[in-house]
């Protein structure tokens, strides 16, 4: 009952007229570029950190999980009409979602994936609602050295998953811890990695390497890779829509799917592919027309869509209640956090009570206002994917620019945005995943803020880690994360020679 209580209280923060309209800004700019190939929730809210600097935190915090809901219902429309899925979770929605518009089915895979996002989004909602303050109350007794574990472990699982290769992970996370390290020890007074130069005393503000390898690396590399010629996108003729039969084979696989993509979005490393994937395979296996698969089942749009968002509730999950970042947006809204002086977990709760009951009031509003621009408006942003890629990137890239110039009006901020570009881009290039540096970068000094306060109140004895149990039992998952793995592919080679 308490949880509604404070429900109620950040709907009253939620619903007053200025957050309203930030709320609607952030839900139409986060289906704009949701729609828009290239363009994430993620690399849209690392660009508005520079802008949102001077918002009220609760008005700012409206505004990105609207672009955060708002990028999920967004994507959809591009896998469906153009083939082309932004992220890896939405590969089964252009798999099945592309082959209905084919056939003439454009608008019931565009509304199976909205209302689907709808009912999934509002269910994760309320499941955030009342599991975020339970953990929260156990996570505020956890010692420092369980946290630094738990920390580790996120590193560690999240560096594993991100990308193909779980050592290119790790080296993207030791890079941006390596950064997170640079500037002055506040401790011991030391300048750590600042290679002589004073401007680096300070510290490199987050916000530029975010912006730099995320907005600006992302922009280069997909315009590297743009080919010349019109995109085949699918013409939608009027409303998204399903007649009766489409509602009864889609309304169970929304559900399924919800209950498969929350629980894996709320744990470390579990992400949106997974469970997507997973509901795919289900609704296969339990549909009536097994042999539509393949070729435009509705069952196979409504499933995953339905996955795919349960998880972004999820996501906020650890990250509300234990600042750790599972996605490449949560670390993001991390980011943003960190900009305002806020720290997410389980005091968020007790000192920050309007700002997170008025964020997760904003998430069921901007569910609705989703619904309602998503399905009468379809038409409209199918549009828009008609834009020219060329003004999109270079739009970003000066976006970026000025962005970064007006957090310090510093000429070497913008040297620094240039030179974490161009390592932005050739991580994309190489194959070498960005999100684990950007979470090193953001996550590195809380876990050695953890890291210190847990050896001090130890009196120096680092076998703290070992005897608490919690923490030794943490340590033995970041060890099995890193060694189990290796050896079932050892086992699975063995077998096959």
């Amino acid at each position: 009952m308490e949880a509604l209580s404070s429900l109620l209280t950040g709907f009253e923060t939620a619903l007053t007229p200025l957050n309203l309209l930030w709320a609607l800004v952030g839900v139409t700019l986060g289906t704009l570029v949701g729609v828009l190939p290239g363009i994430g929730p993620a690399l849209t809210v690392a660009l508005l950190l520079p802008v949102t600097a001077k918002l009220p935190p609760v008005s700012a915090f409206i505004m990105f999980a609207g672009i955060y809901y708002g990028g999920m219902f967004g994507g959809s429309t591009t896998s469906i009409l153009l083939n082309t899925p932004g992220e890896s979770s939405s590969i089964i929605t252009a798999l099945e979602g592309n082959k209905m518009a084919r056939k003439g089915r454009a608008a019931a895979a565009l509304a199976t994936a909205a209302i689907g996002s709808f009912v999934a989004g509002t269910i994760g909602t309320v499941l955030l609602t009342f599991a975020a303050p339970a953990i929260a109350e156990v996570a505020v007794q956890i010692p420092p050295s369980a946290k630094f574990a738990l920390m580790l472990l996120a590193f560690v699982t999240i560096s594993a998953t991100f990308g193909g290769s779980p050592l290119r992970g790790l080296v993207s996370l030791f890079f941006g811890l390596a950064i997170g390290l640079v500037g002055t020890d506040l401790q011991s007074g030391q300048a750590r990695f600042t290679l002589g130069v004073p401007e680096l005393l300070d510290g490199i503000d987050f916000v530029t390497v975010v912006i730099g390898l995320f907005a600006v690396g992302e922009t280069l590399y997909v315009a590297s890779r743009l080919r010349q010629g019109g995109a085949n996108v699918i013409k939608l003729a009027g409303n998204a829509r399903m007649n009766r039969e489409d509602w009864r084979r889609s309304w169970k696989p929304w559900l399924r799917g919800t209950a498969l993509g929350f629980p894996f979005g709320a744990v470390p490393a579990g992400g949106a592919e997974i469970p997507t994937f997973l509901s795919y395979t289900l609704e296969r296996k339990l549909s009536n027309h097994p042999e539509e698969f393949g070729k435009g089942a509705i069952e196979g749009v409504a499933g995953p869509e339905a996955a795919n968002n349960a998880s972004a509730a999820g996501v906020l999950v650890p990250l509300l209640t234990l600042g750790l970042p599972t996605s490449a947006t949560a670390a993001m809204l991390l980011a943003a956090f960190q900009g305002y002086g806020l720290q997410p977990g389980p005091l968020l709760f007790v000192t920050n009570g309007d700002l997170v009951w008025g964020l997760i009031a904003s998430l069921y509003i901007g569910n609705v206002m989703l619904l309602a621009l998503n399905l009468p408006l379809a038409p409209v942003w199918a549009r828009l994917l008609l834009i020219p890629r060329p003004f999109l990137y270079a739009a970003i890239l000066v976006f970026s620019t000025v962005g970064v110039y007006s957090l310090n009006n510093s000429v070497f901020d913008l040297y620094l945005l240039a030179l974490f570009g161009l390592i932005g881009y050739g991580m994309r290039r190489f194959d070498f995943p960005v999100t684990p540096a950007i979470i090193g970068v953001i996550l590195g000094p809380a876990a050695e803020s953890q890291f210190r306060t847990a050896v001090q109140a130890s009196s120096g004895d680092f076998t703290v880690f070992l005897r608490q149990p919690l923490s030794a039992f943490l340590l033995v998952a970041v060890l099995a994360a890193l060694v189990v793995p290796q050896v079932l592919k050892w086992r699975a080679r063995r077998r096959k020679a």
